[in-house]
């Protein structure tokens, strides 16, 4: 079970009313858009349990809308999300899917298309308190929550990748703090997720990119 403080209880600066509605909700949005190059063209929001059942009277909405256009959760905007989302040009839809079983209650499917076409899918939970966790990419089953910068590799499941991965970050003297590999079956697509104190330099993304079973590079800054 996660530990959670009397601060993650009493939840962090915010627009309210709910850490885990809201707060949660505005910072897994604000954190799946660092995955994908901007600006977005359209974003879709699936909500799964407690927030397809209220995403509506606790302002969920307003807050993925919010995050995914960069507003932190303290963010004045946040309740004027649908007036800014339209100026911008930014498609939005939200589905409430209430038959779906999910492994946390408070779960949302962020699918997000930028100009270029580009399209990711990330899946969030909003864990309480504010905090958060990312447990999908692309349907591949990840683990990471975005409290460090954090270097996501999609890779082919192949000897020496890793390795790779680990020299191109000492190069830089990037301390690893976490390093998790997760895979769809062996052979296929793998993501490497390294979390780290230090700012990870755009620079890293170049290099790790000269493997040739490196498929993409994401850099996810503080």
């Amino acid at each position: 079970m996660a530990f959670i403080s009397v601060f993650d209880v009493i939840g962090p600066n915010m627009i309210g009313p709910s850490s885990s509605h809201t707060a949660g909700a505005d910072s897994l949005a604000f954190l799946a858009q660092k995955m994908i190059s901007g600006p977005l063209k359209k974003a879709e929001f699936i909500l799964y349990g407690s927030f397809a059942k209220t995403y509506r009277g606790h302002g969920t909405d307003r807050a993925l809308l919010g995050g995914i256009m960069g507003f932190a959760t303290d963010d004045r905007r946040i309740p004027d999300s649908f007036s800014i989302a339209e100026k911008r040009g930014l498609e939005y839809h939200f589905t409430a899917n209430e038959t779906e079983e999910v492994d946390h209650p408070n779960t949302v499917d962020i699918i997000m298309t930028n100009e270029e076409g580009q399209t990711l899918t990330v899946r969030g939970e909003s864990l309480g308190g504010g905090k958060i966790r990312i447990s999908r990419i692309n349907q591949v089953a990840v683990d990471f929550t975005g409290e460090y910068s954090t270097a996501i590799v999609i890779h082919k499941d192949t000897p020496g990748v890793v390795a790779h991965i680990t020299r191109c970050l000492a190069e830089d003297n990037i301390n690893i703090a976490f390093m998790k590999l997760f895979r769809e079956e062996k052979g296929q697509t793998a993501y490497s997720i390294v979390e780290s104190d230090d700012d990870l330099p755009d620079s890293l993304c170049g290099r790790i990119l000269q493997n040739p079973s490196v498929r993409d590079v994401m850099l996810v800054h503080l």
